[in-house]
């Protein structure tokens, strides 16, 4: 499987704001931004030009990173999600929430998008009494998601309840038999990730 396996704090510092990437370690003085709020590299403390083109490719890259999506995969949702009636912008963001990897985060059974791939790919979870070992796994309204029965990874996901915040309204999480139900699609004003998706639908269509 094809993945970014560069450091995330400097990917954090470069577009400005913490994407929670390494999940309780976001929250402690450890973070990278609190430490160094400037961007990576020699010429990280400089001014930099801000024109249209780079506030919209920062933009983009902000979203793919935010979801942990390498370049190839995001445009493929962005076609995607431009064939599909209603606003594209919106499309886009309700297929990236829509991944497995996002939605184990969003219900609180991961601390980070890393760590939900990781106990994806080793087949820790389950759609509707099937393993699923795809972290791009595209959940749909109906889907009923549970963890296989005696997983030693048990554990690692009570830890990572311990630190959820607020489940969305379009999901339905039980902690205590670490299962959920997707209820229905997000809509745009339940969607928290830190984007502008119509740069993003400007950089794309120039």
């Amino acid at each position: 499987m094809a993945r970014d396996t560069g450091p995330q704090c400097k990917q954090c510092r470069r577009e400005g704001q913490k994407l929670f990437l390494k999940g309780e370690r976001c929250l402690t003085d450890k973070c990278g931004v609190e430490r160094r709020s400037y961007p990576p590299g020699e010429h990280g403390r400089g001014r930099m030009k801000q024109s249209e083109y780079r506030v919209q490719l920062r933009e983009k890259q902000k979203a793919r990173r935010y979801y942990g999506v390498l370049e190839k995969q995001f445009h493929g949702y962005y076609v995607k999600a431009s064939r599909q009636a209603g606003i594209t912008g919106e499309n886009l963001l309700a297929l990236l929430e829509c991944r497995l990897d996002n939605v184990l985060v969003r219900l609180g059974f991961a601390a980070s998008r890393r760590q939900s791939r990781q106990l994806i790919l080793h087949g820790h979870w389950t759609v509707n009494g099937r393993r699923v070992n795809i972290p791009s796994y595209q959940v749909r309204p109906g889907d009923v998601i549970t963890i296989k029965a005696e997983t030693p990874a048990t554990q690692v996901v009570r830890d990572a309840t311990e630190l959820t915040g607020q489940i969305p309204p379009w999901l339905q999480a039980d902690h205590e038999s670490l299962s959920a139900k997707v209820l229905r699609k997000p809509e745009r004003r339940e969607v928290a990730a830190p984007v502008q998706e119509q740069l993003i639908v400007e950089l794309y269509s120039k």
